[in-house]
């Protein structure tokens, strides 16, 4: 089984969606005993809240249902999770600050810690991180889903190419 997780700051906007996004495809191409996904946030701000409604609205809009409650990304998490995919760079940050944590207190996962928009065709180097859409208009929260599920596509081929190759039929 392949876990990955997705983070972003509060876990409201960008990774849940990038989760059910991530799920969906999951779900489409019928890897559900092969790959499992979660998400969180780097601060427990929104702790036990769902998503944010307007990501709820736009996600709903494409099929998506979010159902995924707000948690904070846990030293534990570096054990249990293959990839650790950060929506952007303040978060990476942290997400490194406490996968050295992690290798300190002995915990012994290894997960391939990578930015989401790594996977994204259409961002250029100036263009890594995924944009928070929380202060923004509903506009903001299409454009996150975009982006993120041309991430997600791409990040999912990469997957089924490599770390699923024995799974193929």
């Amino acid at each position: 089984m392949v876990n990955v997780l997705f983070v972003c700051l509060g876990n409201i906007c960008r990774s849940p969606m990038a989760e059910g996004a991530f799920q969906y495809l999951i779900n489409e191409r019928g890897l559900q005993d092969k790959i499992f996904c979660d998400s969180a946030g780097t601060s427990g701000f929104h702790a036990g809240e769902l998503a944010d409604p307007r990501m709820m609205e736009t996600a709903r809009a494409h099929g998506i249902e979010l159902t995924h409650h707000s948690r904070k990304l846990v030293i534990e998490d570096f054990t249990s999770f293959q990839y650790i995919i950060s929506m952007d760079g303040p978060n990476l940050d942290i997400i490194l600050a406490l996968q050295k944590k992690a290798v300190q207190a002995g915990l012994h996962g290894s997960p391939k810690v990578l930015m989401m928009r790594s996977f994204d065709p259409e961002a250029g180097e100036a263009d890594e991180d995924v944009p928070d859409p929380y202060y923004g208009g509903l506009n903001g929260f299409e454009d996150v889903y975009q982006m993120l599920t041309r991430a997600c596509e791409n990040f999912m081929d990469f997957l089924e190419n490599s770390e699923l190759k024995s799974f193929k039929k």
